[in-house]
């Protein structure tokens, strides 16, 4: 919540979507950002393209508050310049 509210975003009420609930809408793209949803979700109905963009867990960073923190900023700067470039390839 600290790292994204860095970037004047607030994600303080948001939490992870069950999918399922969300398949019967159709989806132009999908992301997962994490290997455990790569591997369980190989296939969703209603997708028209899949995007599979690998980071760490940062939640499983070890060490202390100040270097649990790097991480999360570390992945958290990974995942907004993956989508930058994705975005400028559009």
């Amino acid at each position: 919540i600290q790292v994204m509210a860095e970037r004047g975003i607030d994600i303080s009420g948001h939490a992870s979507k069950v999918y399922v609930g969300l398949m019967q809408e159709p989806w132009d793209f999908l992301v997962t950002v994490c290997d455990d949803a790569n591997e369980r979700c190989p296939f969703i109905p209603g997708v028209h393209k899949r995007l599979h963009w690998s980071f760490p867990d940062p939640s499983r960073a070890t060490g202390t508050d100040a270097e649990r923190l790097a991480v999360f900023r570390g992945v958290r700067d990974a995942i907004e310049g993956r989508l930058a470039a994705w975005l400028a390839e559009r």
